[in-house]
């Protein structure tokens, strides 16, 4: 049975993922600062850091998701989040979601971090299916996406209105036995 009120430390070999805290937000805000970021993620909302303090200090008491900062080994530095979330239990199935700071973009860690954390809900948390859309402006987070098995199911058409713009938004997913036939396994 899924249960997300455990919040685990899962450990590779760049990152380690652990649950987020509002400690965590100096770290975390250039997601929510960068231009770049903002416009991977589609984030139209402005927070401010007390919002933010708010929010991640209380993350460790959700029972229906799962926050886990993303920290670097090497430098000991948070530089991003791994989100399970809009879990769906009659279907054994939920959301994924992962951002990253600038600098840390475009270095192996988020498929490491991906790898990780799908790796816990299929084999922990017994989902059968993780879900995610990526714009068509970020072909990176999509090869990352299919590196780690998921495939595209179809696109939103014009999910996102960005800067004036109709921006397409793929679905992807991965499925338990796909994940498992693929030798994906992290334990």
């Amino acid at each position: 049975m899924t249960d997300f009120s455990h919040k685990p430390t899962l450990t590779g070999d760049r990152v380690v993922l652990r649950p987020v805290t509002e400690a965590d937000v100096p770290a975390l805000l250039p997601l929510f600062e960068d231009p770049g970021v903002t416009r991977l993620t589609g984030g139209h909302t402005r927070f401010d850091e007390a919002a933010l303090v708010r929010w991640y200090g209380s993350r460790g008491a959700q029972e229906d998701r799962l926050d886990l900062a993303v920290v670097e080994r090497a430098t000991g530095r948070v530089v991003g989040e791994a989100v399970l979330n809009e879990w769906d239990p009659g279907n054994e199935s939920c959301a994924f979601r992962i951002a990253f700071v600038p600098e840390a973009i475009g270095r192996g860690l988020g498929t490491e971090a991906t790898r990780l954390i799908v790796g816990h809900g299929f084999e922990t948390l017994g989902l059968y299916r993780i879900w995610l859309e990526v714009y068509a402006f970020n072909p990176r987070a999509r090869r990352a996406y299919e590196k780690a098995g998921f495939r595209a199911e179809g696109v939103l058409r014009g999910a996102l209105l960005w800067e004036g713009e109709r921006v397409d938004a793929t679905v992807m997913s991965v499925l338990a036995p796909e994940w498992a036939a693929a030798g994906q396994a992290v334990g």
